[in-house]
């Protein structure tokens, strides 16, 4: 079903097999680029490895994962290139790919979900980028790796 980056710091390990796993059902590629354990790790270094991995290209989209998502996605869209929206339910998956055409979904190893995360994944992954007037602003969001 597609090619996928996927990293973690120390704080979601285990939502990180999770979503590997899940992903494996629906015959996607998964490039597992790290951690492997709960020892602690700067997510800074982990999402711009994974980041950098994804702009080799041939990917579809990345996963990052920390204890709450905020640290990944914030360390994530500082490089250029990269739109990653932290997902939290049905309605930001879908929104996250509908109109911002994200390249990276984050999600948290320490966060209570309704659902289970990998449903979100799902969500994303079976949504299309909606186009029209959001490739406008999309675009808008691009330009901005220009400003320094």
């Amino acid at each position: 079903m597609g090619k996928i980056v996927i990293a973690c710091d120390h704080g979601a390990v285990a939502l990180k097999k999770e979503v590997i796993s899940f992903l494996k059902t629906k015959s996607c590629e998964v490039t597992d680029m790290g951690v492997q354990s709960e020892d602690s790790v700067d997510y800074p270094d982990i999402a711009v490895a994974a980041c950098q991995e994804y702009k080799k290209g041939g990917y579809d989209f990345g996963i990052l994962l920390c204890g709450t998502g905020i640290g990944m996605a914030i360390t994530a869209n500082k490089i250029k290139g990269i739109r990653c929206a932290q997902i939290f339910d049905l309605f930001t998956a879908e929104m996250a790919k509908a109109h911002n055409n994200a390249n990276f979904i984050a999600l948290g190893g320490r966060v209570k979900y309704n659902i289970p995360p990998t449903a979100l994944v799902e969500n994303f992954m079976m949504t299309t980028f909606a186009d029209d007037r959001h490739t406008r602003r999309v675009n808008k969001i691009m330009d901005l790796d220009k400003i320094r």
